[in-house]
Formats: C-alpha cells, sequence, structure tokens
C-alpha cells in the first residue's frame, strides 16, 4: 500500500506523519527542540540543526518500521514567515529571523510604512507592517549585519529550505511569499521588483510555485540522510497554519479555521481578495482562493502562565475554574500579556485583571483567563467580518481544544458552534494530504468531524454584557499600560 510523507517544523518541535492516500494514519514522530533568543526581542531558529535536523530525525524514526519504498510522496511545513539568508548556494549564513515572535525590527517597519505609506502597502500586499512581516526584518538585516547581507543572495523559510536540502530546487510557495510584506503583490500573485530591490538589494527572490505543487524529487545525497527513496516526489509546502487548515478541511469560502494553543490563531477562507488594515490578507493555499488571518498574540501562554504560578495541574485548574461559572465570579481580564497582534498592532499593551476581592481563587482566576481569550476571538471574528468575511463555518484545532471547557467558553462567547475534526496531528496531516493530491492518491473527505461543540445561551447573556466592558476596557487604560511598558523596558 502507498504511504505518504508529512512533516511540519514548528516552533517547539518538529512532526512528522506517514498515512495512507485516505488519510489512516500509520505512525507518527516527534523531536522536540528549542528556540534561541540571543537577545530581548530576538526569536531564532538554526536552519540545520533545528529544521534539517528535525526533519531528518522524524523522518527516519517513521521510516525505520516501514519501507522507504512506499512513500509516494513528501509534504512540509513550518514557522513562518520567516527570514533566513543564504549564500547563492542555498547555505545559511546565520540563524533564521522567526515570525512576528521577533520584533528587532520595529525602527525598519516605521521607516518602510513611512516611505511607501501605509495604505498602498496594504493595497497592494494585504497586510499592514508589522513584526510579521519579512520586508523588515530584511531591512534589519542590511543595517545591523551588513557583512552577513554583503554575501546574501537567497532567502529561505522553514518549509522552502526543507525542500531546497531535499531536492536542490529554489522556490516558495505564494502563500509564503504574500507575507513577505511589501515584497509580494497579492493582487498579481508576483514580486514587487522595485520595492524589494530597494529593500534587498542582491537578493534574488525564489521563483513561485503552488503549496501543492510538486518542487522536485528527492536526491541521492537527501535519500542517504533522510532514508528516503531517491526520486521521490516533494511538494512546495507552505506556512504551518496554513498547512493546519488543509488538514481539516478548512478550505472552502467561509471556513474558518479557530486553532488554540499556545496563541490563539484564526484563518478565514475567502473567494475574493480583501485588504483590512487590522488584519493579516493572504493569499490562500488553493489557486483562486485568498485568507484573512489574525492572531493573539497570548492565549495558552497566560493559562500556562497561572499554572506555573499558582502550583495547578491544567487538569486541577480546568475543574476549579469549571465550577466558577460563566463571569468568572465577576472578574474581567485583558489578554495582552505579551502586547497584542490583530487587530489593535500594539506591542505595549498589556494584560489586566479587573474586579479581584479576596475572595477569588485560582480557578476563577483561570476562567478569567479563557473567558479573555474567547472575548479576543469575538472580536478578531467581528473584524474579519468589517472586512468582508462571512465566518459560515468554525473548525477548532489545536492542544487547547482537549478538555472541551475552552472551546465551550469560545462557543458560549460567539454564540455559534464549533466542528471538532476526527485527527488533530497538526499541519504535518495537512502535508501529507498535499502531497496525495499532487501525486493523484489523495480524494474526497480525509478528517472528518468527530463532534460539535454547541453554544449555551443562558451563558451568552453573561458573556454578552461582559464583552461590551472588555471592549470598553484597552482605551480606558491603553494610555496607562504604554507608560508601564516603557517603564519595563527601562528596568530591564
Amino acid at each position: 500500500m502507498e504511504l505518504l510523507l508529512g512533516v511540519d517544523v514548528g516552533t517547539s518541535s518538529t512532526k512528522g506523519v506517514l498515512t495512507t492516500p485516505d488519510g489512516t494514519v500509520v505512525a507518527t514522530a516527534v523531536r522536540e527542540h528549542t528556540v534561541s533568543s540571543p537577545q530581548p526581542g530576538w526569536a531564532e531558529h538554526d536552519a540545520h540543526d533545528v529544521w534539517w535536523s528535525g526533519f531528518r530525525e522524524v523522518t527516519r524514526e517513521l521510516l525505520a518500521s516501514h519501507d522507504a519504498a512506499r512513500v509516494e510522496a513528501v509534504g512540509v511545513s513550518g514557522i513562518g514567515p520567516c527570514a533566513l539568508p543564504a549564500s547563492a548556494a542555498g547555505g545559511p549564513l546565520r540563524p533564521a529571523i522567526l515570525y512576528g515572535v521577533d520584533t528587532r525590527a520595529v525602527a525598519e517597519i516605521d521607516e518602510l510604512t513611512r516611505r511607501y505609506g501605509a495604505e498602498a502597502i496594504v493595497e497592494r500586499g494585504g497586510s499592514p507592517l508589522t513584526t510579521q512581516a519579512v520586508g523588515p526584518k530584511l531591512a534589519w538585516l542590511r543595517r545591523h549585519e551588513p557583512d552577513v547581507w554583503e554575501r546574501t543572495r537567497r532567502l529561505f523559510m522553514a518549509s522552502s529550505f526543507l525542500v531546497h536540502e531535499l531536492t536542490g530546487e529554489y522556490v516558495l510557495d505564494h502563500h509564503s511569499a504574500s507575507q513577505c510584506t511589501p515584497l509580494y503583490d497579492s493582487r498579481e500573485h508576483a514580486w514587487i521588483d522595485g520595492w524589494a530591490a530597494e529593500i534587498a538589494p542582491g537578493l534574488e527572490l525564489p521563483p513561485l510555485r503552488w503549496p501543492g505543487e510538486i518542487a522536485g524529487t528527492v536526491t541521492a545525497s537527501a535519500a542517504e540522510r533522510t532514508g528516503l527513496r531517491p526520486g521521490t516526489p516533494v511538494v512546495t509546502g507552505t506556512i504551518d497554519a496554513w498547512a493546519e487548515a488543509v488538514s481539516v478541511g478548512v478550505t472552502d469560502p467561509g471556513d474558518v479555521m479557530v486553532m488554540y494553543g499556545t496563541t490563539m490563531f484564526l484563518i478565514e477562507v475567502l473567494a475574493q481578495r480583501r485588504a483590512w488594515p487590522a488584519l493579516w490578507g493572504t493569499v490562500g493555499v488553493t489557486p483562486g482562493t485568498y485568507d484573512l488571518a489574525a492572531g493573539m498574540a497570548t492565549s495558552g501562554a497566560v493559562t500556562g502562565w497561572l499554572r506555573d504560578l499558582t502550583g495547578g495541574s491544567y487538569a486541577e485548574l480546568t475543574e476549579e475554574a469549571r465550577a466558577a461559572g460563566a463571569g468568572a465570579g465577576g472578574l474581567l481580564m485583558l489578554p495582552y500579556f505579551a502586547g497584542e497582534r490583530t487587530p489593535l498592532f500594539d506591542p505595549d499593551a498589556r494584560g489586566l485583571i479587573l474586579g479581584l476581592t479576596l475572595r477569588h481563587q485560582r480557578g476563577h482566576l483561570y476562567r478569567a483567563a479563557l473567558e479573555a481569550t474567547a472575548f479576543g476571538v469575538r472580536h478578531n471574528l467581528e473584524t474579519m467580518r468589517s472586512a468582508g468575511g462571512a465566518a459560515k463555518r468554525l473548525v477548532a484545532v489545536g492542544g487547547g481544544t482537549q478538555g472541551g471547557l475552552w472551546t465551550q467558553i469560545v462557543s458560549d462567547v460567539l454564540g455559534r458552534p464549533q466542528i471538532l475534526p476526527s485527527v488533530t496531528i497538526g499541519a504535518c496531516y495537512g502535508d501529507a494530504l498535499l502531497a496525495g493530491r499532487a501525486v493523484g492518491l489523495s480524494a474526497g473527505e480525509w478528517n472528518p468531524p468527530a463532534g460539535v461543540v454547541t453554544p449555551d445561551p443562558a451563558a451568552g447573556e453573561t458573556y454578552d454584557e461582559l464583552y461590551g466592558l472588555y471592549r470598553d476596557l484597552y482605551p480606558a487604560t491603553r494610555g496607562a499600560a504604554h507608560v508601564l511598558a516603557a517603564l519595563s523596558r527601562r528596568m530591564a
């Protein structure tokens, strides 16, 4: 029986899966790794030690008990958008600068926004310049590491670097390119040569393909290092969140993926291009589609902080939060513990807990954190609707869907049901699906629903009242939060 291999490089681990063409999971493997932070606000991965090493180790484990000759295609994805400068031969020149968690290029964001104009950038690329954008990171490299830039000829992300190591091909998918703001025109599906030449002179921008297109085949050298069969097709791949959306069937206009993790991330598929200054507008995974994306800076990170602070386990805290009931005993939280991304784009926003009394316990705090992230999801979905989204169908994914309480709170706050998929392995499962489709082996519904979270109208009434307070709280405290943020930097 034929097999499909999917491998995804995440922020903290590399995950791989072998499936049959109908989506049956045959084997999985995981390798943990860490993010390097050599300075405050920096987040980096070593391309060889993290990306390529993780791929090789995961693949060899998967193939240890399965014949590599049965693997008909390979799919890859990874964190992004990232900026890995490389030589003309494709050799990394420094560690990769990661996506929006790396905030080093704030000055370059401001400068490029003034140079090209905020409206023009959004109109051409679909997104404003933020820490998520690749263009300012390249400008930072050129300014602060001129010796590296002098040798830089190629640009990789995690998925495209894996493709290069496997096949020798230098390519990037259209979706990842659409997050290289302001270098890519999402209307024309092409690089903006003039802006690219000004921001990144001397850089050879990669040829563009769609995530599900075959980029090349496994070389003899890569086969020796991975255990794969030489000549195995490798698809172009994409950024991990979008591969995960594919894995759960979020591919049609109106579909929305709600990803519960360390941060909360949302992707809505559109039939037409929409550009909105408070969201990320991107090209879709498949030709003819576009996306609106939103991301909170923290969600599960706050619950993890509370767990570490109080000494409770997730299971204990979840049960205590469940007992606290809707409204968390009169607590309201702003979840901006690491600033906020969409729709505020405010790195100096700060967390806030309002309504504390001596009777409140850790279960109330934990419940307030879950409710705060739910309010953040509602704020982002309302912004997506203002931008032209329809949000016809919500699909919940990620580790935070376990246990049921968090997803229930989100459905209660939204007044909307959420579909729970059968397979929740993540982006690597979507990679395998894209690989199978590329070689004509995968068809039909891979990942049927396993259940539905139905909203509770009674809880919804409480949350409607609290949501109004939530929306008022940020503008009322923004000035004080910014002063405190500046003070914390001086005291660091």
